[in-house]
């Protein structure tokens, strides 16, 4: 897709680029109502003075981006982005990159940043994560051929290439391991459910549990957040049949479904075992310890920028499968309680 330049804005304005070039500078020789169709015909193609510049230089941004369209707040609270980014920033600093972080509310504001960034030059290319089904940024990004790396998938990606870990495999492995401790109530706390790796997990929890004949199995959808995870839990720990083990999809939610146990008088784990999802430091700092699932998340980080610079300099670039989650037993998981 050929980007815009100021003969486009002209045509589309149906006047000159000597009086595009007065508009876009705030310089004297353009009616104000020109000035004004001008500047919003330009806003709506995606071009600046600044892009035409960079493009008639041949110059590269010497940066990738990466949008993130959740709310600040979880972002401050949940160790996995900050590792994330570590690990981007690594691969990049090494490389004399800049990385252009931004969080917008949805996934529209995100299209809508892709397209400015693209018509700007302002970076050579983007990671994209919390793919969701039928995700509406992969088909902008093929048109507009955005160098671009998914963080996630293997599947809904389209055209571009990702970087992912099994994470079906981690949460069969999970089921397996409680199912061997005698638990037969098992219970998961999930993340946002419009997220493609929160359906596979979920699509894994529900087969593996039917496999093993766990009828009583249940996902409750949450946000990431501890107080949804607290409220999740409670809801969970009160209904007729509580589960006598609980995963989470990560672990600031596992740390608050914790202390909702301790809350109603359960004990952790003779009651009531717990399973975290990213195996952060604050999984070990809480008493008992929790078992978690957890990889090398800023290794993953760096592993998806290294792919995207050899997407940037023409390299050829496949999809790669990353270290799989593993389980990490701790003191927060034992054998299911006998008489409850």
């Amino acid at each position: 897709m050929k980007r815009p330049t100021i003969a486009d804005v002209a045509r589309r304005a149906g006047v000159s680029k000597g009086a595009v070039s007065y508009a876009l500078n705030g310089q004297p020789g353009v009616s104000e109502a020109t000035r004004q169709r001008i500047l919003a015909i330009a806003a709506e193609i995606g071009f600046s003075p600044s892009s035409a510049a960079r493009a008639l230089s041949g110059a590269t941004a010497r940066a990738i981006g990466l949008i993130l369209a959740r709310p600040a707040r979880t972002l401050g609270i949940e160790p996995f982005f900050m590792e994330l980014i570590s690990g981007v920033e690594a691969e990049l600093s090494a490389r004399s990159y800049a990385l252009t972080l931004q969080v917008v509310a949805d996934q529209s504001a995100e299209i809508a940043v892709y397209r400015r960034w693209w018509g700007e030059r302002r970076v050579d290319g983007v990671l994209v994560c919390d793919l969701r089904t039928d995700d509406g940024r992969v088909p902008v990004l093929e048109e507009l051929g955005l160098p671009a790396v998914v963080i996630g998938g293997p599947t809904g990606t389209g055209g571009l290439p990702s970087v992912w870990s099994n994470d079906a495999a981690a949460l069969v492995e999970t089921v397996e391991y409680l199912y061997a401790l005698g638990h037969r109530r098992i219970a998961r706390v999930g993340g946002l459910p419009e997220l493609l790796h929160t359906a596979i997990r979920t699509q894994a929890f529900t087969d593996a549990c039917r496999r093993l004949g766990l009828a009583d199995a249940v996902t409750a959808p949450s946000d990431y957040t501890g107080e949804e995870g607290a409220r999740a839990t409670r809801r969970l720990l009160s209904s007729r049949v509580r589960p006598t083990a609980v995963i989470y999809d990560n672990d600031v939610m596992a740390i608050a479904g914790l202390s909702v146990a301790q809350e109603m008088g359960l004990a952790v784990p003779a009651d009531l075992s717990i399973v975290a999802w990213d195996d952060s430091p604050l999984c070990r700092l809480v008493h008992p310890p929790l078992t978690a699932l957890g990889r090398d998340i800023p290794a993953y980080g760096a592993h998806a920028a290294r792919q995207l610079l050899q997407l940037i300099e023409g390299a050829p670039t496949v999809g790669l499968e990353d270290e799989a989650p593993h389980l990490t037993p701790r003191g927060s998981t034992g054998p299911a309680p006998t008489s409850k």
